[in-house]
């Protein structure tokens, strides 16, 4: 997906108008210019990919601190079972993204 020095993915789900992604910031990284570099590569490749030139994200972003163990365990599952409560999927087993 996104390959970095600056933080290590736990978990992530690719939605239909959205992306949630729960990671680990490297202690030299600043999360604004993570957020920053994804969105320049995400958007760059999409449009060389659909011969299209644009904006695919939105400005601004939602964050959220993880406060500690369960917290981090509550965010995953929620982070995982997205697509279960938009209902795109009756199985998150069967959501491929």
């Amino acid at each position: 997906m996104f390959k970095s020095n600056s933080h290590n993915t736990i978990c992530f789900v690719i939605m239909p108008d959205h992306i949630r992604w729960l990671f680990q910031l490297n202690r030299s990284s600043e999360l604004s210019n993570l957020v920053r570099k994804f969105k320049n590569i995400t958007t760059y490749r999409f449009n060389k990919h659909n011969g299209t030139n644009g904006k695919i994200w939105q400005t601004n972003y939602y964050d959220h601190k993880i406060r500690g163990d369960e917290d981090l365990i509550a965010q995953a599952r929620y982070i995982v079972a997205n697509p279960l409560r938009a209902k795109l999927v009756d199985n998150i087993d069967k959501y491929p993204y």
